[in-house]
């Protein structure tokens, strides 16, 4: 991606990564004496994207047979702008050339860097388009941390990967965790860096929206099958939301350089459940899937990315996801 030390880095950048972590340990129960495991208290925590070390819940069914448009009307539709800025014309990967592999930025202080200049473009997509259908944006808040910090969803920790706390309206994440992205789950880049936010300010574009607000009040009325199934479609519209701010990101400020988009669309692969079950069990079973497979990730980040426009990201209604 095209930065530079002169592009605006956001002000709502809360660095914690000095302060004391807080953490509870719990004892395995494996008969292995002295081991521990870390436990998040989480609370309400819609928690999204990647989970090293994933704690999948039990399903009963399968979300690709879940959730025809008359089960959820009660979700807010994703509104249409015709006034959204069109400076330049809708691209698609296939009309970016380049190869993949872009370098991705390395020390902390370029890290904080980056991902603070990719938040300011955040906020000046979301604006522009928010005021396309008359309303105002709100900046989310970015917190830096290292290993564990306290939110309004309980303790977060870095073994979740980064998260949204819609009660605190903040984006956490530890900066390592982009080594584990690029280590773990073979998805390097700064594009792939760039798109973990997105997918997160994308999570909180729903809760400006009422569409997160709806959703839990949803989950918490129905079973457990069902309310997963319904997180994944909030995990895919947040994907495509992703894909939506680097069309428009794009058009506005030229980020993208030749591999970029092959280096979101492999991360949208490599962190879809089906991959990160057989990382982690060896064995995928798709009534355990919370965020989608890879291929609905990468359809629903290709959806946003080719189109630009948020209306192209309605996943409550679609027919199969």
């Amino acid at each position: 991606m095209r930065y530079s030390d002169d592009d605006r880095e956001s002000s709502n950048v809360e660095d914690r990564r000095a302060e004391r972590r807080p953490m509870f340990r719990f004892p395995r129960g494996d008969g292995e004496g002295g081991h521990t495991v870390q436990i998040p208290l989480t609370g309400g925590s819609l928690g999204t994207l990647i989970v090293i070390g994933l704690i999948l819940w039990a399903m009963g069914i399968n979300p690709l047979d879940l959730l025809s448009e008359a089960q959820y009307p009660q979700v807010p539709k994703i509104p249409h702008s015709d006034q959204q800025d069109r400076t330049a014309a809708r691209q698609s990967p296939s009309d970016i050339p380049g190869l993949p592999g872009g370098s991705a930025v390395r020390t902390e202080d370029d890290m904080k860097r980056f991902v603070s200049q990719v938040l300011a473009d955040t906020e000046d997509v979301w604006t522009q388009v928010f005021a396309g259908f008359g309303r105002k944006y709100a900046d989310p808040q970015m917190v830096l941390f290292t290993e564990a910090t306290r939110t309004a969803c309980g303790v977060g920790v870095a073994a979740m990967g980064p998260f949204y706390c819609p009660l605190d309206r903040k984006v956490y994440i530890d900066l390592a965790f982009y080594d584990q992205l690029k280590r773990r789950f073979d998805a390097p880049g700064d594009f792939a860096q760039a798109y973990v936010i997105a997918h997160e300010v994308g999570h909180h574009v729903q809760k400006l929206l009422g569409i997160a607000d709806k959703v839990q009040e949803i989950k918490e009325s129905v079973d457990e099958a069902e309310a997963n199934a319904l997180q994944v479609r909030m995990e895919l519209q947040a994907d495509c939301l992703a894909g939506v701010w680097a069309n428009l990101n794009d058009q506005l400020k030229k980020r993208l350089q030749p591999g970029d988009v092959e280096e979101g669309l492999n991360a949208a692969s490599q962190i879809g459940d089906d991959m990160i079950q057989k990382k982690t069990q060896g064995r995928v079973v798709p009534d355990a899937f919370t965020h989608g497979s890879s291929a609905q990730r990468v359809r629903w980040f290709r959806a946003g990315l080719e189109d630009g426009d948020i209306a192209a990201c309605d996943t409550f209604n679609a027919s199969s996801l």
